[in-house]
């Protein structure tokens, strides 16, 4: 079996806090509602959307939470379209990624984007082809829900005792869990170290260099 490292996007490869934040603003701005505070958006990364809005106003009727959803994409597309999205890599992702493929691991993405927003993102970076399997909210349910992993390991040859789902999010270490993979959590995102380890992270990275060795 290969062995895979599944990796979530926002807050584990790429910082892309300022982007959110700025859409949710203006999606809530667009539905005449005061902006969720900056942890309420940061506690939501990784959902998909519909899910992400009913997290953030669970008191809201269903449409209200599916006009946000389209709202927040329509804002990150004009965001894109002026040249604003800011997505860089976290520092020592791309030493991380070179020592993984070394190492003869196969590399995944399992994310809550969509598939032209990955897609757009890892080919800014150079990354698109580095990437065996790539899973987003367009095919899947939401995290916590094992269906992205799942398939990512179909689609890599790998089992879940083979398969280790890194990510910044209780949402990513439960939906690890779920598939039966190890989830290893990563402390330079969205969630805290004790969130991590409670949705079952059995180790947390302090920098993507503590990667390689948690790893093994």
């Amino acid at each position: 079996m290969n062995r895979l490292a599944l990796f979530d996007c926002d807050g584990t490869l790429v910082d892309s806090q300022h982007n959110i934040v700025l859409c949710m603003d203006d999606a809530f701005a667009r539905a005449g509602l005061a902006s969720p505070p900056r942890e309420a958006t940061r506690r939501i990364v990784g959902l998909s959307l519909i899910p992400a809005m009913q997290a953030l106003i669970p008191e809201a009727e269903h449409a209200l939470h599916v006009q946000l959803a389209e709202d927040y994409k329509t804002a990150f597309q004009r965001l894109r379209g002026k040249g604003l999205v800011e997505e860089p890599l976290f520092d020592g992702i791309l030493e991380t990624l070179d020592a993984l493929e070394a190492d003869g691991w196969l590399l995944g993405v399992a994310t809550g984007k969509s598939d032209r927003g990955l897609d757009l993102c890892l080919r800014h970076h150079g990354l698109r082809d580095r990437f065996v399997t790539l899973q987003t909210a367009d095919r899947h349910p939401s995290k916590p829900h094992p269906s992205m992993a799942l398939e990512a390991m179909a689609e890599a040859g790998a089992a879940p005792h083979t398969t280790v789902m890194i990510g910044d999010t209780s949402f990513d270490m439960a939906m690890g869990v779920a598939a039966g993979a190890r989830s290893l959590g990563v402390d330079w995102g969205y969630h805290e170290i004790d969130d991590l380890v409670a949705a079952g992270a059995y180790h947390v990275a302090l920098h993507p260099n503590h990667i390689m060795e948690a790893v093994r």
